[in-house]
């Protein structure tokens, strides 16, 4: 694996001299062309072996780009805010926004690669880490980003060679810390793992480059020349070609029997049961958050459903029963422009709550699957792919303890006539209907057919989704109110 970069590969310093202006001019030259066409974003992976030139790489490229479109990030140990919450989350806020360029020295990478180095962690759980690693990175590259991972490296030898001149020198010897004599020690464990972790995570749309980083003008003109061709070759494609599908297309059943139409809408509640219902569930809701447990939980509930099944209402008897200094309600609407330069999952990922409060999103991360399902905003393509891409995000969310509540309102067409013309009456609910909802109403049968498919594909063990008999409002509020509550208090129960 590293056969090749320890053969002492080294640029003459006169050489090195005569290239690096023209290197310089042609990486601002695709910096600009990179910001002005918004095309993708770049994330620049810096990895390898202690004293292989990583910082110095970093630095370099700060300095020889400009550095007000790169944003460079340098990953340490888990701050409390990070460790609050699951470990992706803080490499998921570096992501840059198309047309910049971002630099990770440590990445996602670093904990799986170290925790194996120390025994902390079996063969069995790096290698589903790496596949975890993989699915994001593919999720990544379907986004548009470009992933460049760069591998610097010495043989041992040379890295007993540099530590020691660093050791020797004044000017250096607080360059070498205790960390790096111990990893030393651990160099040939530490090769092995690498070089398994780098063969199982090279893959076609997000290989590793590995350099020897001996010799620091054969380094920087390795990686400059290779950033600039990666990137160049990128802005040159056809970015807006779609990607073909080569899957056969969602199950649509013989006789036409989906989960929607077995629910009983005819489900209801009356007043006088409603009211001591809701007082009853309210209360215990209250109590449940004010539970000492409650603060090693993170929550996170999704409210999903057709037009006017009654979500707003819904939330509104969650977070009357809830101290309004633990929870934020996320409205989710058409993306922002900040938004579109980011990978779809980007704008959930920053607002996962840390563990002692609720985040509770009005429509979510469904959206790709259904709305841009069925409006075509986004191709066959980007849809099929999301709901694995869906499923590792809820799993990830499950594995750093949160409590994931996910429902889905559903109300007949008759109902849902009749509310859009009761609100069309009412002079302070006439906000909420709009073109969009009447329009929506001629696609009824490809929303429901993508619901379908949505609760299919991913209802899973950590994940499940929970359907809500909406067509009584009394009722799907009840069994919303329940069900949370029944949820938390076994959550409680196993922390």
């Amino acid at each position: 694996m590293f056969e090749s970069a320890e053969l002492g590969h080294q640029i003459p310093k006169n050489v090195y001299k005569k290239e690096v202006p023209g290197l310089r001019e042609d990486l601002l030259e695709m910096q600009y062309d990179l910001a002005e066409s918004k095309k993708f974003s770049v994330v620049i992976l810096i990895a390898g072996v202690d004293g292989a030139g990583k910082g110095e790489t970093v630095n370099l490229l700060n300095e020889w780009m400009d550095p007000r479109q790169i944003s460079t990030c340098a990953f340490g140990l888990p701050t409390a805010e990070e460790s609050a919450r699951p470990p992706m989350w803080r490499f998921w806020r570096a992501l840059p926004p198309k047309g910049e360029i971002g630099i990770l020295f440590g990445s996602w990478y670093t904990d799986p690669i170290v925790q194996k180095c120390y025994g902390e962690i079996k063969n069995a759980d790096l290698d589903n880490a790496l596949e975890q690693i993989v699915r994001f990175e593919k999720m990544l590259t379907d986004e548009g980003t470009l992933v460049i991972k760069f591998w610097f490296h010495l043989s041992k030898k040379k890295q007993k060679e540099r530590i020691a001149a660093f050791q020797k020198d004044p000017k250096t010897r607080w360059r070498v810390t205790e960390q790096d004599l111990r990893h030393l020690k651990l160099y040939d464990k530490f090769k092995e793992i690498a070089g398994h972790v780098l063969l199982e995570t090279s893959t076609a749309n997000a290989p590793w480059t590995v350099i020897e980083g001996l010799d620091a003008n054969y380094r920087n003109l390795t990686t400059g020349k290779y950033i600039l061709e990666a990137v160049r070759k990128r802005l040159d494609e056809n970015a807006n070609k779609p990607r073909a599908i080569n899957a056969p297309p969602p199950l649509q059943p013989l006789d036409n029997l989906q989960i929607l139409s077995t629910l009983d809408l005819s489900k209801s509640l009356d007043k006088p049961s409603y009211e001591t219902e809701l007082e009853k569930y309210q209360g215990k809701l209250n109590m449940l958050t004010r539970h000492p447990r409650f603060q090693k939980v993170s929550s996170i509930i999704t409210f999903e459903g057709a037009d006017a099944a009654g979500k707003g209402g819904g939330i509104r008897r969650v977070t009357q029963a809830i101290d309004a200094r633990i929870y934020n309600v996320i409205p989710i609407a058409a993306p922002s422009d900040e938004e579109r330069a980011q990978p779809y999952l980007w704008r959930f990922w920053r607002r996962i709550p840390a563990k002692g409060r609720i985040v509770i999103f009005d429509r979510s991360w469904y959206g790709r699957v259904l709305v841009e399902r069925v409006e075509g905003f986004c191709s066959e393509y980007d849809w099929m792919r999301a709901y694995g891409e869906i499923n590792d995000f809820e799993h990830q969310l499950a594995e750093h303890d949160a409590m994931l509540l996910k429902f889905w309102l559903q109300i007949s067409p008759e109902e849902q006539l009749r509310r859009f013309k009761e609100r069309e009456k009412i002079s302070f609910k006439r906000f909420k209907i709009t073109e969009e909802d009447w329009r929506n109403r001629e696609k009824w049968e490809a929303y429901q057919t993508a619901v379908c498919d949505m609760v299919d594909r991913t209802s899973t063990a950590k994940a499940p989704w929970t359907l809500i008999e909406a067509n009584d409002k009394y009722y799907a509020r009840i069994k919303i109110l329940r069900t949370l509550c029944e949820r938390l208090e076994q959550k409680l129960e196993g922390v």
